[in-house]
């Protein structure tokens, strides 16, 4: 299988099982999104939206779906997959790519909560708490991923940092070690292993819980949940992370598969992952 490779969103995006016609107009969709919802692009229409200083902001179609989605995911997750995390990313010091940041002696502050339930949007028109920020990466990511999947005439697949989503068998590899065969949906990990920054000698991560407008406290360092897409994936993740010991359990009550791996080295799965890599009995 053919796999293209660029970068985009802050990570490498692999792109497999696409004509050259097909992986390409996949490169510029991931650029687009990219230019549109980058919170650190000046000129992206999200930095439009935060800056503005009224309440009521016009936005582009794909702008409001596209928070739209967000707010969903808030409702699904009780607020725990938060869009209004954006200030409170900054406080953590997490205000540029991550590639550039760097170890610095001035202490993270306190962010703001999350306040997911004051943002309305009504097709073109988002009301917001003037200085209310906003963060779409998640969302944006996984949806972005599931689109470009739907652009590969045949099977394929489309990774894109610890996101994937795939139609067709296709071997994926685990945080930590091992790995596991992918025939069709999405798959997501949510972690503080690669994202994490010094402020004061103290880490940072970009896992902010929405409770408290700080890095969140989880014994685990990194969660992996399947689902149906990628953007469900992403978003069962991310709550799982933020829920804590309480992951597991959370998950299998929607069905879906979790590995979560703890700060010490450990690994736990719900029953759910348990079944779904349980070998299927021969038939008779």
């Amino acid at each position: 299988m053919n796999i293209r490779r660029f970068e985009s969103m802050g990570c490498v995006i692999e792109v497999g099982g696409a004509t050259g016609r097909e992986a390409a107009t996949i490169e510029r969709l991931f650029h687009a999104r990219d230019r549109q919802f980058s919170r650190f692009r000046a000129g992206s229409e999200l930095s439009r939206v935060n800056r503005a200083a009224k309440e009521i902001v016009v936005v582009s179609k794909s702008f409001g779906q596209m928070t739209e989605l967000a707010l969903k995911a808030a409702r699904a997750t009780a607020g725990l997959v938060d869009p209004t995390l954006g200030a409170a990313l900054r406080s953590a010091g997490y205000d540029r790519d991550f590639r550039e940041l760097r170890p610095l002696a001035r202490p993270a502050l306190p962010g703001p909560r999350g306040r997911w339930l004051d943002i309305r949007v009504v097709g073109r028109l988002l009301t917001r708490p003037v200085g209310v920020e906003l963060d779409l990466n998640g969302v944006v990511k996984g949806r972005t991923a599931d689109e470009a999947l739907d652009l590969i005439s045949g099977e394929g697949f489309v990774s894109a940092g610890g996101d994937f989503v795939g139609r067709g068998a296709v071997d994926v590899a685990l945080p930590g070690n091992g790995s596991v065969r992918i025939r069709a949906g999405g798959f997501a990990t949510s972690g503080i292993a690669t994202r994490s920054w010094l402020r004061a000698g103290a880490w940072q991560h970009h896992l902010i819980d929405p409770r408290t407008g700080e890095p969140a406290t989880s014994p685990w360092e990194q969660v992996t949940a399947s689902a149906a897409t990628c953007l469900q994936a992403d978003i069962a993740a991310k709550a799982a992370f933020l829920l804590g010991d309480d992951g597991p359990d959370w998950l299998d009550e929607r069905g879906l598969p979790g590995r979560f791996l703890a700060k010490y080295g450990a690994e736990v799965v719900n029953e759910s992952w348990r079944r779904a890599l349980a070998p299927v009995p021969a038939a008779a």
